[in-house]
């Protein structure tokens, strides 16, 4: 066996080196990763992510110089920053739209997964690990979303708040306790503050560091969905469909950030709002428990889950059936390694079944997300038993169809994947 070259640095970055992993850090995770020489445009979304969560840390930290976590003072001093402190308003700006721009990415991001197997086998823990940090994502957003203390950030917790209180036995000390009250007071706002603020940044972080360390341990996929890994150089053991990640994908990555911050900057400036999609109107309303808005409902990244809770019925005055289809469309994404039986992973490769199914899916959720900002007059007046005639019924109808169809994507993929027609997969990446 041939002796290992061991090359020794020297000056400040040596006396680092000798202290701490730097140089072999660099080396592993970006020099000398190699990754697949076909990555496309899907591909620039995990960077991104990684992006928008520096700018959510960031421009959390600024908020946070400013904001106060008390019922009387919150929104006034949300008021405050927006025109009192300098370039307060461009940091309130960066920071809610990021929130929405985060979950744009992050959900591209599991969509470019689930078009080219990403989840599979050896990636089953990078899957994972991607999951909880979307489910922490919800929370963090959730939690966030009351502090700016406004009249829809107060009735949506309220209404979200209320939702766990139909779990069976525990539902109303559950909710209880997530308040901190009996109704969304004072106290709710600071243990949300604190959660938002604390506890949740700090377990994305850690979450998004395994997910990077589970992805480089076991390497990348592409969308040929076939491992570089296994047609190596016999001297040099490097993968000869790889190239190291630097200087080649943080050169792509870069262009991938300037066409993002250009998009971002742009409704930065222009339009923060986007017409109510990422700040409501009535956000800008104080809070008032006397006053409940004429439309509740959560914002655009919550609304297709939000429409699988209100398509389905209550049952026994319950509205518990809904609460759990709600929590099972998110769970069901931790199954999809081993729901997937399919004898290949990219969708290049995949039969007919597999896509008019994947089809089915996107638009599905695309249909429900925008059912769920719609007003709630047609479902409250179904949940109520109330008989809805005519066109009106037809939101209600099409969300219950749309949510057998997202449940069926799942459910029902064993067996369509299995009996799927695919193609052969080559043995080398494609162009």
């Amino acid at each position: 066996m041939a002796a290992e070259k061991i090359v020794t640095t020297t000056g400040l970055l040596g006396w680092i080196d000798e202290r701490f992993p730097a140089s072999k850090m660099w080396k592993e995770h970006l020099s000398e990763y190699y990754a697949p020489k076909n990555f496309n445009f899907f591909y620039f979304f995990g960077s991104l992510a990684l992006l928008v969560l520096v700018n959510q840390i960031v421009t959390g930290i600024f908020l946070t110089m400013h904001y106060k976590p008390d019922a009387a003072f919150a929104f006034a001093s949300v008021e405050y920053i927006m025109r009192e402190v300098s370039f307060g308003w461009l940091i309130r700006y960066m920071h809610s739209t990021g929130a929405s721009a985060f979950f744009i990415v992050v959900y591209l991001h599991m969509f470019r997964g689930l078009l080219y197997g990403s989840y599979r086998k050896p990636r089953e823990l990078i899957w994972i690990f991607g999951v909880i940090i979307f489910l922490m994502l919800m929370g963090e957003a959730f939690f966030g979303y009351l502090l700016p203390w406004g009249q829809m950030s107060f009735w949506g917790a309220q209404v979200i708040v209320n939702l766990f209180g139909a779990v069976p036995l525990i539902g109303p000390d559950l909710s209880l306790w997530i308040r901190g009250d009996y109704v969304v007071s004072d106290a709710t706002l600071n243990r949300f503050f604190a959660f938002h603020v604390i506890a949740l940044p700090l377990a994305i972080c850690g979450l998004v560091a395994a997910h990077i360390l589970a992805l480089h341990e076991v390497g990348s996929n592409n969308p040929d969905g076939i491992e570089i890994k296994k047609t190596k150089d016999p001297v040099t053991g490097i993968p000869l469909d790889g190239i190291p990640f630097h200087p080649y994908y943080t050169v792509k990555d870069l262009f991938g950030v300037a066409v993002f911050l250009f998009v971002f900057a742009a409704i930065i400036f222009f339009g923060p709002e986007m017409g109510g999609y990422f700040l409501e109107a009535n956000n800008f309303i104080p809070a008032n428990p006397m006053q409940t808005p004429p439309h509740i409902a959560p914002v655009w990244y919550f609304t297709p889950f939000y429409s699988i809770l209100r398509a389905v019925p209550p049952l026994f005055q319950s509205q518990f059936p809904g609460v759990a289809c709600m929590g099972l469309s998110v769970m069901l994404f931790f199954l999809l390694p081993w729901l997937d039986r399919g004898a290949v992973r990219s969708v290049r490769y995949r039969g007919n079944h597999f896509k008019v199914w994947l089809a089915l899916f996107v638009v599905s959720l695309l249909v429900l997300g925008y059912l769920g900002t719609e007003p709630t007059d047609v479902w409250g007046r179904f949940s109520a038993g109330i008989p809805v005639i005519g066109g009106s019924d037809v939101a209600t109808w099409a969300a219950r169809v749309l949510s057998v169809i997202y449940f069926a994507y799942f459910l029902l993929m064993p067996w369509y994947t299995r009996w799927d027609k695919t193609k052969p997969e080559p043995t080398r990446v494609t162009w």
